[in-house]
């Protein structure tokens, strides 16, 4: 009676446990097949781990368990009594959440695990999963390269190569709007001489956190969703800059604009990489380049069009002024807004995905981008072949949690603290050996192209202006001991000097002073209405019931001793009055920045179609090199025609420079850390845009052989210290 009861007990267990296999097996059938019928999946590119399960499952139906319990003897009782009142619902997978372990877990010794319980991450070696990671990616990386190559080259990437081309123009426009509002922004807002030139480096200064930030967020929440962001935080602020009238709150609206336009350059790169096959990747980043010079010629070509029209502007009043210079910000906020629109119906990138373990959103966007190449193609019958891609192993990261208690400001910043901490974090890793030494070579090089190619280009208006300036000086005319009775003055005095004069009884009606001194001069019962002046000045003169109404002559222009006797002030006009008539000098300085921009096009055609052919290193060392010396040249040029042809020189060659090196710099680094090291590259770049232009700026107006032999220098140390980069050409997406 009890053998008959053990023999029933074994023969239940030995069924249960047969339907448990049976119910597995069978689950895995149904997976596959529907894996299989999956938009038209191939098994060629299915893991050999896969291959593996259905010979198994073949050898379990050609060969099943017997019923009368044989098989299961070995195992009975620690497979069998273990399963025995065991539901399915009651299993526990890997990766699934165990809650928090008590205290009594701790007591467990070390390699032992409780029975039924994974193993944790946290209970292995950190280094371990980490070189376990590494494996992966680079398993990864040859696959996904297989994987765009039979995407193919077509409609999707050019698509995409137009989205982020105008974001990269609006980076271009961006730097060179504030070239050219600056003379105009600060005369307008009548800032002091002692301000001038802090325009241009609070924007270079929010540029450079906004590169750091943007391309350290995009490797953890997306290259598509950050570049949206960014753009439209430059495109917003841009905007609201044009209308603002005191000088502080345009210095902050640009500086968030900078800040915003700075995650482009990574960004961009990065995403636009990450569709590329290898043998198109150089080729095709640096016809990315182009956008940046086209964002140049925009800029210039609007500054030339716009900003010497003084009738393109309308005023509120006397305190309210809307000059053309402000109609050319809104006019430079235009492809920005462009690209925000066309970024919305661009997915995300599938590189970026793959990274962080969204096999499936991954999958289908590989899959758009493949059906969208093919039926550009003519073939809307041919299938995407792959149905599995490597998913690198997930590392968990410790995160401190604030407080629910707190209010939303603080959690807001306690969030930006942490993300920050994040990027801080995954730029270390990028000094780490072995890529430490490729590292600092490779910031040596952004630092020295930026700070010679930046310092010229901002500050190059300065340089033909001084020029002009010594000009003009040179045709000043010269009026001494004049007396100047009951004369009406209606017409326009320009360029003069005027010494010891005597005007008694005269009006000045309806006239503009421009470049106008009176020296010891004395008015006697003048009468003064309607009058505007243009770097006019009045030194150690005299006023003896002088009448002044609707002029903006003040405290700033008479100086050096000036004495107001017994003279009535009304109706002042308010804010410092500019204009472009007849300004020939500011039609100039434009037009030969416009033609800077157009001598970029040969270099940036010949550096794209040579890329591949004589590599990116000699391209960069040697394009750096060359304009080096032909920067050194500007040193002997005496006159605006020589000055113009060796700008255009330089900037023909050093273009080729910075295309070689944002393709070096996108092939660099690894996917997880490419934002973040490009934005670290890149905010060096601002930095010593914002040196270049201080320190160039101050010496503009003293000598120009100090700049000018500095930049030289740089360039050629940089170049030479790019030659010793590694060659990054073969190298795979990691």
């Amino acid at each position: 009676m009890e053998d008959t009861y053990n023999n029933r007990t074994s023969l239940a267990k030995g069924a249960k446990d047969m339907v448990k296999e049976a119910k597995r097996h069978a689950a895995k059938k149904v997976n596959k097949a529907v894996d299989r019928a999956a938009d038209g999946y191939s098994s060629h590119h299915n893991y050999s781990r896969f291959q593996d399960e259905e010979e198994e499952d073949e050898d379990f139906y050609r060969n099943p368990p017997r019923q009368d319990g044989e098989g299961y003897h070995d195992n009975e009782e620690g497979s069998s009594d273990a399963t025995e009142g065991h539901d399915d619902e009651d299993e526990i997978y890997e990766g699934e959440y165990q809650g928090i372990p008590s205290a009594g877990d701790k007591k467990q010794k070390e390699g032992q695990v409780a029975l039924g319980q994974p193993v944790s991450d946290a209970a292995r070696d950190r280094k371990g999963l980490e070189q376990e990671r590494q494996a992966d990616e680079e398993e990864l990386a040859q696959q996904y390269e297989l994987i765009i190559q039979e995407c193919g080259h077509g409609r999707f990437q050019w698509q995409l190569f137009l989205v982020l081309g105008l974001a990269l123009m609006s980076d271009g426009v961006e730097v060179f709007v504030v070239g050219f509002v600056l003379p105009s922004a600060e005369t307008d807002m009548c800032v002091p001489n002692s301000s001038s030139g802090w325009l241009g480096s609070i924007v270079y200064l929010g540029m450079m956190v906004g590169a750091f930030f943007w391309g350290g967020m995009s490797d953890k929440v997306g290259r598509r969703q950050c570049l949206l962001i960014c753009m439209s935080t430059n495109g917003f602020f841009a905007f609201l800059s044009s209308f603002v009238q005191g000088y502080g709150l345009f210095l902050l609206c640009r500086l968030i604009a900078g800040f915003g336009i700075g995650g482009a350059v990574p960004i961009v790169f990065s995403f636009f990489a990450e569709v590329l096959s290898r043998e198109k990747r150089g080729e095709h980043l640096s016809w990315l380049c182009m956008f940046w010079m086209i964002g140049e010629i925009y800029a210039s070509a609007m500054a030339w069009a716009i900003i010497p029209h003084y009738g393109w502007s309308f005023s509120m009043g006397s305190a309210y002024q809307f000059h053309s210079w402000r109609v050319f910000v809104v006019v430079c906020a235009l492809p920005c807004v462009c690209a925000v629109v066309a970024l919305t119906f661009m997915p995300e990138s599938p590189r970026f995905y793959l990274e962080v373990g969204k096999h499936d959103e991954a999958w289908m966007i590989l899959k758009q981008i493949h059906d969208t190449n093919m039926r550009a193609r003519g073939q809307p019958e041919k299938v995407f072949t792959v149905n599995r891609i490597k998913i690198p192993k997930q590392l968990d990261e410790l995160v401190e949690m604030n407080t629910e208690s707190g209010n939303p400001v603080s959690k807001f910043f306690f969030r930006i603290k942490a993300e920050i901490h994040g990027i801080y974090v995954n730029l270390m890793k990028s000094f780490n050996y072995p890529m430490r030494e490729n590292m600092m070579r490779l910031a040596i090089v952004w630092f020295t192209l930026s700070f010679g190619y930046y310092g010229l280009s901002v500050w190059f208006p300065d340089v033909i202006k001084h020029l002009q300036a010594d000009e003009y000086a040179s045709k000043v005319k010269l009026h001494n001991n004049e007396r100047i009775e009951d004369f009406t003055f209606n017409f326009t005095l320009e360029n003069q000097i005027h010494k010891n004069g005597l005007f008694i009884n005269d009006r000045f009606i309806n006239m503009k002073l421009k470049s106008v001194t009176f020296i010891d001069s004395t008015f006697r019962n003048c009468y003064f209405d309607d009058v505007t002046s243009v770097g006019s000045f009045f030194r150690n003169c005299t006023f003896i019931d002088a009448f002044f109404f609707n002029t903006d002559i003040d405290e700033s222009k008479l100086i050096d001793g000036t004495e107001v006797v017994n003279s009535t002030f009304t109706h002042n006009k308010i804010g410092c009055q500019m204009t472009f008539d007849d300004d020939y000098s500011a039609y100039w300085v434009y037009f030969i920045n416009f033609l800077g921009t157009l001598a970029v096009l040969p270099g940036n055609i010949v550096s794209a179609l040579l890329m591949d052919k004589i590599g990116r290193l000699s391209m960069l060392g040697g394009s750096m090199v060359l304009s080096g010396i032909s920067c050194f040249f500007l040193w002997f040029g005496t006159s605006e025609s020589m000055m113009i042809f060796m700008l255009c020189l330089y900037n023909g060659l050093s273009i080729s420079a910075w295309n070689s090196l944002d393709v070096v710099t996108t092939e660099s680094f690894p996917t997880v850390r490419r934002g973040t090291g490009f934005g670290f590259c890149n905010a060096l770049c601002k930095m010593a845009a914002v040196l270049g232009n201080l320190i160039f700026g101050s010496l503009v107006g003293i000598t120009k052989a100090i700049p000018i032999l500095m930049a030289s220098s740089v360039l050629v140390g940089g170049g030479l210290v790019a030659l010793r980069l590694p060659d990054t050409r073969a190298n795979v997406l990691m």
